[in-house]
């Protein structure tokens, strides 16, 4: 009697365990929709309809958070709306889905040169190097993005007109 109530209770933790695992999808196989939605975004921002395109690829990462190129793209368009910020946020995100994505990396680094934190920006630069055994592009864009330095924002000067003398 002791022994079939254990094998019994042994038996349902099997049966529960294994169909929750079967239940659930590899972290690898990102939602179809959420591909096609980041297609047509990518073409929006190719046409130059960035507020599209920020709509298409919002709606391809609520369709499924996994998609780290989702959140690249998300963070390209942000750079080229000059929102480093937010871009440097949204790399962050596609980087704690993949620690090692060189893109991401690479494009989080220069979203920090532009907002001035260059010391950041070379510790991108060196996690890259690091993965990279080679020399590769995104050490060398990236390197380059460096050597250049932050924008060279200028301020507003309000200029008062002095009345000539006649």
């Amino acid at each position: 009697m002791r022994v079939t109530s254990v094998a019994f209770a042994a038996a349902l933790t099997l049966v529960c365990v294994s169909t929750s695992l079967s239940g659930q999808k590899p972290d690898d196989q990102i939602d179809a929709r959420s591909m096609q939605l980041l297609a047509q975004g990518r073409a929006a921002r190719a046409a130059g309809n960035l507020d599209g395109a920020t709509d298409l690829i919002e709606t391809a990462v609520a369709v499924d958070p996994r998609n780290r190129a989702a959140f690249i793209a998300l963070a390209e368009v942000a750079s080229a709306r000059g929102l480093p910020g937010k871009a440097i946020r949204l790399y962050r995100e596609a980087l704690l889905l993949e620690p090692n994505d060189l893109a991401a990396l690479s494009g989080q680094g220069e979203a920090l040169v532009n907002k001035g934190a260059i010391a950041q920006a070379r510790e991108n630069l060196s996690r890259i190097r690091k993965l990279c055994k080679a020399s590769c592009g995104e050490a060398t864009q990236l390197a380059a993005v460096i050597a250049k330095g932050p924008p060279v924002t200028t301020a507003q000067v309000a200029t008062k007109v002095t009345p000539q003398p006649e």
